[in-house]
């Protein structure tokens, strides 16, 4: 979620209901890297797709996002907090040896956080050992037809609306500084069963999109999608049928010394 500008707030209910949620194997990989279950921070965590499925294997999470809008959309859970702050200024304790944060972990939202205060922040309430990773994903794959379509859009129309920091998603975050010995990640990908609509819904939520309405109007907005959405429609005709969509995950990932 965005430290400075602001891009999904706006969106919030949009982006609650058709960002996609995060896979099994990622959770296990993410286990083995904190030293106990005890307790996972989900920094820039949005509406929740990945602090949720957290609780299903740390026994209590922590999820904070800048945004209210997004947090209130968040789905509830007996062993999970949200709460209004930024990834460099969580409010968490101080960490320590036996106590403090077994996994820091940020999906989908590192590139907008001031990221040297983040990494300070994060050895400020980490226990010794704990686990740290950044998660990513940048276009989604169907088949060559609808990719296309997508990439019409993503790389055509939207190319001069994208946000800056867009770029390190797009670099699987390898152009971030990452400033602790790296630990091997598996190759993992988020994999849903979308409608064309379910497809479209998603896009809607794009940062670019955000951008153009700010700068040529919500007009401008709506004539993209609905541009976006009539060439969808030929690579994609039967808009009820369900097709598997995928997005590789890029993950950078280690310990905290």
């Amino acid at each position: 979620m965005a430290q400075g500008g602001d891009y999904f707030s706006a969106a919030a209910d949009e982006y609650a209901r058709h960002r996609p949620t995060y896979p099994d194997a990622l959770l296990a990989f993410l286990q083995t890297l904190a030293p106990s279950p005890a307790l996972a921070w989900d920094a820039g965590c949005g509406s929740g797709q990945l602090t949720a499925r957290l609780a299903e294997v740390f026994e209590a999470v922590v999820g904070t996002d800048v945004s209210a809008g997004q947090l209130a959309r968040a789905a509830p859970h007996p062993r999970v907090t949200y709460r209004t702050a930024p990834a460099e200024r969580s409010g968490l304790p101080d960490g320590g040896r036996e106590t403090g944060v077994t996994l820091a972990v940020a999906a989908q939202a590192a590139h907008w956080f001031d990221l040297p205060a983040y990494w300070a922040e994060v050895r400020r309430v980490a226990r010794t050992g704990c686990g740290v990773a950044l998660v990513s994903y940048a276009t989604a794959r169907i088949d060559p037809a609808v990719d296309a379509a997508v990439q019409g859009l993503y790389a055509g129309a939207l190319e001069r609306y994208w946000p800056p920091e867009r770029r390190h998603v797009e670099a699987g975050y390898r152009s971030l500084d990452f400033p602790f010995v790296e630990v091997a990640t598996p190759a993992l990908e988020i994999r849903q069963w979308w409608t064309r609509g379910a497809l479209v819904g998603y896009v809607g939520t794009w940062s670019a999109l955000e951008v153009l309405a700010r700068r040529r109007g919500e007009g401008a907005r709506a004539a993209a999608l609905a541009e976006f959405g009539a060439r969808l429609a030929r690579a994609w005709p039967d808009g009820e049928e369900r097709r598997e969509v995928r997005w590789p995950l890029a993950v950078r990932a280690g310990r905290v010394g």
